[in-house]
Formats: structure tokens, C-alpha cells, sequence
């Protein structure tokens, strides 16, 4: 008899109330700065904004030891496939915020170089808007998607999305149409 099996209960439900907690509460960072908006997002775990009172004072530098990836800058066609597998290394259940509007869109950068928003490598949970976004933007992105850990409406939409294969072709991006890729005769 699974934990599936068990009908939803007091004890059960209680539980599952204590896991959302303590997965809001111990958010671990993987700092993924880019560009302009990776100083806004250093500040923000300054003594000015104090990120540790969210319990996330710690930026890891390895991501098998962080659950939440904050993208912040322009993200360039050559840097996509390393963001990808710095998101595939990551533990589960992995969260991703987009910094800026660079990450959320491609910004002012219209061209082939630039990644025309991260949600088109990573599932991103939640958007930060702004160039650069203050701290405070950052924040409240931060509590939005605390607030989504606690209602469990990221555990929902995960369990719909196909379990990740790691024997899968490494992610290669597009190359447009408009550029020559060939050298020239």
C-alpha cells in the first residue's frame, strides 16, 4: 500500500501542509547572472533587503545543491545550452524565476545572438519585470512563488509535464535562416 493509496486525511494532509512549508522556507538559489540585473540581484541579499529572513541567505554555487535558479540578464545563444544543463543538474523540485526583461523576452536585443526569452529552454514559474528590476521587484517575485509553493499550484502543474530524460541529445538552438553557417567559398 503507496502513500497514494491512503485516503486524504487529517494526518495526511497535515503533512503535506508541513513539506510546502519547509520547501518555501529553505529555498537555496542558484545565482545564473548574466548581465545588468545579476548586480539588482546581488543587492538584494545585501543588509539592505536581506534576503535570509526568507531563509535564502545562501547563493549555492553548485546546483546539485540549489532548488531555485534566478535568471537574471540577456541570455546569448552559445550560454542557453550550459543554462539548460545547470537547470537538468539542479535537485528536484526545481524552481525558476526570470530576472528582467532581458530574460523574460529578449529585451531591446531583437537579433539571432540573443535567446528571445529563458522560458524557451527552462520552464520558468515566475517573471520579474523591469530593466533592471530593483530588489524589491525580486522580492516580490520571490514571495510570489513562495506563494505558489504553499498553495500547491507548482506541485500540480509539474506532475503534468513529462519526467526529464537524461539520455536525451544535448539542447542545441536554432540557427535562423538569416545567417550564412557555411564558410564562404
Amino acid at each position: 500500500m503507496g502513500l497514494e493509496d491512503l485516503p486524504h486525511n487529517f494526518l495526511t494532509g497535515q503533512l503535506e501542509d508541513l513539506v510546502k512549508w519547509a520547501r518555501k522556507s529553505s529555498m537555496w538559489p542558484a545565482t545564473f547572472g548574466l548581465a545588468c540585473c545579476a548586480i539588482e540581484m546581488m543587492s538584494s541579499g545585501a543588509a539592505d533587503f536581506d534576503l535570509a529572513r526568507f531563509g535564502m541567505e545562501v547563493f549555492r554555487n553548485s546546483p546539485r545543491q540549489a532548488d531555485l535558479m534566478i535568471v537574471a540578464g540577456r541570455v546569448s545563444q552559445k550560454m542557453a545550452p550550459v543554462l539548460r544543463q545547470v537547470y537538468d543538474q539542479m535537485m528536484e523540485p526545481k524552481w525558476v524565476i526570470a530576472m528582467g526583461v532581458c530574460a523574460s523576452t529578449g529585451g531591446m536585443f531583437n537579433n539571432y545572438a540573443v535567446v528571445q526569452g529563458v522560458d524557451q529552454i527552462v520552464p520558468v514559474d515566475v517573471y520579474a519585470p523591469g530593466c533592471p528590476p530593483t530588489p524589491e521587484t525580486l522580492m516580490h517575485a520571490i514571495l510570489t512563488l513562495h506563494e505558489k509553493v504553499r498553495t500547491g499550484e507548482i506541485t500540480r502543474r509539474r506532475g503534468v509535464e513529462p519526467a526529464v530524460v537524461f539520455d536525451a541529445a544535448p539542447w542545441v538552438p536554432e540557427v535562423p535562416s538569416a545567417v550564412r553557417v557555411s564558410r564562404p567559398s
